[in-house]
């Protein structure tokens, strides 16, 4: 029996393909955005304050969410915000969720929130870009935009002949859908690395592009041997061993790390709504406690709080 395709791990790609190309995924799937945004200034990351304002959310299956200080073209505003979410599952509250946030920020900040939704699901029905609340002549009406991966599918020759490397990390996402079976897989993961170097890019984008690839198109051990054999023989006839040189070898042990942390924040947000159905939501100190310890002790007092009559038994 042939060993069975590794779960997929959509939320560390995701969130990776942001960091390290937020212009170009901007300008390949909203570039009526990217035109008003002054680049030159740069642009930045607030994390930390992100989850600041969603951590008492309901939240739905996420892939990604990003939330980007940048500064306008026209010099109207200094800067504004831009809200990414990148949705994996149909969520029904989603619209509400996006509009939530976005008072949220505003209200925080007082500035100009941009929210854009990235649908990443595979249910073609689901295309959710407006929340309205009504009451008594009191209206609310919030719009979003809002792309559908999905549609990409009908446009996968405008994928294979973009330049843009966001064109890669969609493309790999829609065959992760699509394709179940290793052997599928393998071919299309081999396919696309092929494509990185007939773009022309340089070392480090394909480095970047492999590590995507990697997360998302996971392939079971013996199927990853054959893969890694086809890629070493494609880049000896290139003479461009950027993937396969020693490198390798750091990619594995970063790819591994990068995993336990995923593992890690998972583990936590269980323990954390698990606190917060049984004892209430719990306090800064032990919000910082448990995001501070390791995937093996968040698992024993998860254990623990089946039995647990306070929170403090959960520590001992």
């Amino acid at each position: 029996m042939p060993d069975p395709t590794p779960r997929d791990d959509h939320d560390s790609p995701w969130k990776e393909a942001l960091e390290h190309y937020f212009p170009e995924f901007l300008q390949f799937l909203f570039p009526h955005i990217h035109t008003e945004i002054d680049w030159t200034q740069g642009h930045e990351f607030l994390d930390k304050e992100l989850q600041q304002i969603v951590r008492d959310a309901e939240l739905g299956r996420r892939y990604a969410d990003k939330l980007v200080k940048v500064h306008t073209a026209d010099g109207s505003e200094t800067w504004v915000l831009v809200h990414v979410e990148v949705q994996g599952d149909p969520e029904p509250a989603f619209a509400e969720r996006m509009y939530v946030y976005n008072y949220r920020h505003f209200d925080r900040y007082n500035v100009d929130v941009v929210s854009l939704a990235l649908l990443a699901d595979d249910t073609a029905t689901h295309r959710p870009s407006t929340y309205t609340r009504n009451r008594w002549g009191c209206e609310t009406k919030f719009r979003f935009p809002a792309e559908k991966l999905l549609d990409w599918h009908k446009r996968w020759a405008d994928l294979e002949t973009s330049p843009n490397p966001f064109s890669v990390v969609i493309m790999a996402h829609l065959q992760a859908q699509a394709s179940k079976d290793g052997a599928t897989r393998k071919g299309w993961k081999m396919r696309l690395m092929r494509l990185l170097y007939q773009r022309g890019y340089g070392r480090e984008d394909i480095l970047e592009l492999f590590r995507v690839l990697d997360w998302m198109l996971r392939l079971p051990p013996a199927l990853e041997d054959a893969f890694i054999q086809e890629l070493t023989d494609f880049e000896e006839q290139a003479k461009m061993p950027y993937v396969t040189s020693a490198e390798r070898v750091g990619h594995k042990r970063g790819l591994q790390e990068g995993r336990q942390e995923g593992r890690q924040e998972g583990e936590a947000a269980m323990l954390l709504s698990l606190i917060d159905a049984k004892f209430g939501p719990p306090s800064d100190a032990v919000r910082k406690r448990i995001e501070a310890a390791d995937a093996e002790t968040l698992l024993a007092w998860s254990k623990r709080i089946l039995t647990a009559d306070t929170i403090e038994d959960l520590w001992t």
